[in-house]
Formats: C-alpha cells, sequence, structure tokens
C-alpha cells in the first residue's frame, strides 16, 4: 500500500557529535566521534559518524550532542516496583535505633506491607506503580 510503505520508510532521527558507550568491545566500546540513527524508534546505527551510511542524512531529525555521552539503558534487575503503603516511619525508627523487632511491634515491617498490598485493588496498584515506573525511566532505566 502506498500509504504504508511511506511509513515504513519512516522518520530517522539522528544523534550526532556524541561520544558513545557502545559496551561492543573490550573495555566500555568507547566510540569519541560517534552518532547514533533510529529509523521509527529502532537504533539502525550506531558507531563512527564518519562511517554512517550517508542516506540516513536525507531528511533526519538531527540532535546535536555537543559532545555528551550516549550510553545504553540501565537495568534495575531488583526492583519494588509495585507496593501499597508507605515505611517511612520505619526508616525513621531504625534511623533513630530501634531494631527491626522493634519496628515490626510498632505495626511495621513486611507484614504491614503485605497488609497493604493484599489491601489495595489491582487498579490502585496501578496507578501507584506507573509515576514510580516514569521515574525510573527519567532516571535511565528501561528494563524492570
Amino acid at each position: 500500500m502506498a500509504g504504508e510503505s511511506k511509513d515504513r520508510a519512516g522518520e530517522v532521527r539522528l544523534w550526532r557529535n556524541a561520544r558513545l558507550a557502545t559496551m561492543a568491545e573490550s573495555g566500555l566500546g568507547i566510540v569519541e566521534d560517534g552518532a547514533i540513527a533510529a529509523r521509527d524508534g529502532l537504533i539502525v546505527y550506531a558507531g563512527p559518524e564518519a562511517d554512517m551510511p550517508g542516506a540516513l542524512l536525507q531528511d533526519a531529525e538531527i540532535v546535536d550532542c555537543k559532545g555528551r555521552w550516549i550510553t545504553p539503558g540501565l537495568i534495575d534487575c531488583h526492583t519494588h516496583l509495585v507496593h501499597a503503603g508507605n515505611r517511612a516511619n520505619e526508616f525513621e525508627m531504625r534511623l533513630a535505633g530501634a531494631t527491626y523487632e522493634e519496628v515490626t511491634r510498632a505495626g511495621g515491617g513486611i507484614v504491614s506491607s503485605v497488609g497493604a498490598l493484599r489491601a489495595a485493588s489491582p487498579d490502585e496498584l496501578v496507578a501507584q506503580s506507573l509515576p514510580r515506573l516514569d521515574a525510573l525511566i527519567a532516571e535511565g532505566v528501561t528494563t524492570v
């Protein structure tokens, strides 16, 4: 289809004048004068700007990175994204010298966390978790 092929040609965004950490070689795979090109949100080139196919420059939206770093997204392999309740008072108790047993006797600890989680509806949990996910993304985390 004509409209579909135009969409497939897709928009190209090019980040140039960047320092890349590609993680592709020993060390960090550093590329000092690097560029990244993406078509329709998918990376189609990452490497030295001088080696980039010229066709990617045609009609590309260009972002000048001014020598800044572009690195792979971070992976948070241990996050408690979905939870309910607030344990800030427990942290304050611990900072004041309370033991975990004292926190538990005061109604805190994992039992209170599990209770709050069980009391929350799925919709409440999603509504509470999405801002946490947005915060992780803003910090460079791409995988949880």
